[in-house]
């Protein structure tokens, strides 16, 4: 004989006692917005920095990128000069071109490569917004395009600090030597390769910005 508080609530009780709870789980787990909620724990939150402000951020940097590399590109195929230059008396011409360094062709190269890439991630990165879809889709993807931006920004930098070291040659001339200064006779030729440099380096700066934006992005999978 079983007395009454051996007794066990109806199913239909038990039910009702534990369907708020699956809801509140439903609700939560459907969750949209700046925060989400990281599984292992009721009380801990991350932020989502891949909303659409972040995407935005995203294709500013790819704008500014591409610009800046097509800068550096534009100066640098555009310094060519010729002058007369003096020694111990004697008149000399000279004719300078950015064909006639393997730095600057190296910077050349690299500043259409970046150009290349920043409008690629930015006609991808605009459709997919377009879309309402995540800039990052996966992990792997996002892995894909750090590799990508840091490569590239590497690659800047060693064009730029290469042709750094041709173009301070050319500007201060070689010590206990006669070579003197040819950036004197030809300063609109050292003037287009410094701001090609410049352009440079600044694009450096940003490939590596759009890295860390990168990052935060994989952070949050």
């Amino acid at each position: 004989m079983t007395t009454t508080g051996d007794r066990k609530p109806p199913p239909e009780v038990a039910i009702q006692m534990i369907e708020p709870a699956k809801i509140a789980a439903a609700e939560s787990n459907t969750m949209s917005g700046p925060l989400v909620p990281v599984s292992g724990g009721t009380n801990r939150w991350r932020i989502n920095v891949c909303g659409k402000s972040e995407s935005t951020v995203h294709v500013v940097l790819r704008i500014v990128c591409l610009l800046s590399s097509i800068a550096a590109l534009s100066f640098m195929v555009t310094a060519e000069q010729s002058a007369i230059l003096s020694i111990y008396g004697f008149k000399l011409p000279v004719y300078s071109k950015w064909t006639y360094s393997d730095s600057f062709e190296y910077l050349v190269g690299i500043s259409a490569a970046v150009a290349a890439h920043s409008l690629l991630q930015m006609i991808l990165t605009v459709r997919k917004l377009l879309k309402k879809a995540p800039v990052i889709p996966s992990r792997s993807h996002g892995w894909l395009i750090f590799a990508g931006d840091q490569a590239f920004a590497y690659a800047m930098m060693s064009g730029a600090s290469a042709a750094s070291g041709v173009t301070n040659l050319n500007r201060t001339g070689i010590r206990h030597s006669s070579l003197p200064d040819f950036c004197k006779p030809l300063g609109s030729f050292c003037d287009h390769v410094a701001a090609s440099i410049t352009f440079a380096f600044f694009t450096c700066f940003l490939l590596a910005a759009s890295a860390i934006a990168d990052v935060l992005c994989l952070s949050t999978y």
